[in-house]
């Protein structure tokens, strides 16, 4: 018996820990525009970096949707929306859950059978879930979704592991509770009972129903992936192909693919090919694509929870403001007058930002291992390497480009592995 239960101990702690490998992947957003990221990152860099060696495990560093351009379709917009309102939700749940329980065994020791546990035994795994679905589209690297996958498997064998204590506890009556509520979810009037506990726990029916649980969740990914790509506003001209971080911006394509291909950009050569992105010259995530600043070095500033709030609770406007904009409205003082003041390019005298006819293109270089020419799409493959370049600044209007800067071939957050789309 000492055996068995040293044996349920350790299942238990490795489970546990396993979760909460899911909670460090899932909050390396929030820490990453924290003043703590690299000390983050001295830990679990190498891990990313080991990833993206081999062609087998890089797809794990990638996203499959839209962060750090303004999803450009109404689908990828409600998901978008979706994932924020399962993160919130998620998390008030969990409290909700955690203060009944937790108060109830100071009040009313014994089984937790009101409020919320009335309909479902382990509602706390349930919020943690819809928590976590919520986050792995927030922030949606591919190891966030198979973590998650992994998660929503152990929250299985541990909430049947808390069940089997409490029927040894409370015997009848807690069997009686769990003939009358769902496991994760309302049972909705439909009460069967519990099924026969199989001596052999990892059955091919068990292990093909776990097995298809990561298929699932990754195979979503996958699917948001090939529908995120497709629906990205891409234009290609020789070997330069344009991404436009707002959607609005497609029109100006035309005249910034025309004035590169004019020549003269340093950086730029014949024989590489490129993915530009096109934004406004303030857009505020460009450090994610290339070192164009400290103005861009999130986890300098000092605004961690502002930006964290900004994310989650404004899924598109956030995106839309730029530094300067976002400090005015912490000092209240006029986003209008504080963004023409600290404009990038020294404009001080452009009468409407959010018309403004110069944007920025920063360049990365996209190799593929079988030296093959990469366009359009084929620039985001899973085997691709991407190398910042350099970056312009442009009159669209004109297409006179008033400045153009080599950059090092890292992000404001040297090697780790940053979003793509």
């Amino acid at each position: 018996m000492k055996i068995r239960d040293l044996g349920d101990r350790g299942a238990n702690i490795v489970a546990r820990g396993s979760i909460l490998v899911f909670f460090v992947m899932a909050f390396e957003v929030m820490i990453m525009i924290s003043p703590f990221a690299f000390f983050f990152y001295s830990v679990f860099n190498p891990i990313f970096h080991w990833l993206d060696a081999y062609s087998a495990t890089r797809w794990l560093t990638h996203f499959f949707l839209p962060h750090m351009v303004l999803p450009p379709t109404l689908p990828l917009k409600i998901i978008r929306v979706v994932g924020s309102v399962l993160f919130v939700l998620g998390c008030a749940t969990f409290i909700v859950c955690a203060l009944q329980i937790y108060l109830g065994k100071l009040f009313k020791p014994g089984i937790a059978h009101r409020g919320v546990y009335r309909y479902v035994r382990h509602p706390q795994y349930t919020s943690l879930a819809i928590w976590g679905i919520g986050m792995a589209i927030l922030w949606p690297r591919f190891i966030v979704l198979a973590t998650l996958s992994i998660m929503l498997i152990l929250y299985y064998f541990l909430a049947r592991d808390e069940e089997r204590r409490m029927v040894a506890r409370y015997g009848d009556s807690y069997r009686e509770y769990r003939f009358a509520t769902g496991m994760f979810l309302p049972s909705l009037g439909i009460h069967q009972p519990p099924p026969h506990r199989s001596t052999r726990p990892f059955s091919l029916r068990r292990i093909f129903a776990l097995a298809s649980v990561v298929l699932v969740v990754l195979g979503a990914g996958f699917v948001c992936r090939a529908v995120t790509l497709s629906a990205l506003p891409l234009r290609s001209r020789d070997n330069v192909t344009l991404v436009s971080i707002m959607p609005e911006d497609g029109t100006k394509e035309t005249a910034i693919l025309r004035a590169v291909s004019r020549g003269g950009i340093g950086f730029l050569s014949k024989s590489g090919d490129y993915l530009g992105y096109e934004m406004p010259p303030d857009y505020i995530m460009q450090g994610m694509i290339a070192d164009t600043g400290s103005t861009h070095h999130l986890y300098k500033q000092h605004h961690t929870v502002g930006l964290i709030v900004d994310w989650v609770l404004h899924p598109f406007e956030h995106l839309r403001r730029s530094p300067s904009a976002r400090m005015a409205r912490a000092m209240n003082v006029d986003p209008a007058v504080a963004r023409r003041h600290h404009c990038p390019l020294g404009i001080s005298d452009q009468p409407d930002c959010e018309h403004c006819s110069y944007r920025r293109v920063i360049f990365v270089q996209v190799k593929s291992p079988s030296s093959k020419h990469l366009s359009g799409k084929g620039l985001f493959a899973l085997d691709t390497t991407r190398i910042p370049i350099g970056f312009i600044d442009i009159d669209t209007t004109t297409g006179k480009i008033l400045h153009a800067e080599r950059v090092p071939p890292t992000t404001a957050w040297s090697g780790v592995p940053t979003p793509e789309i």
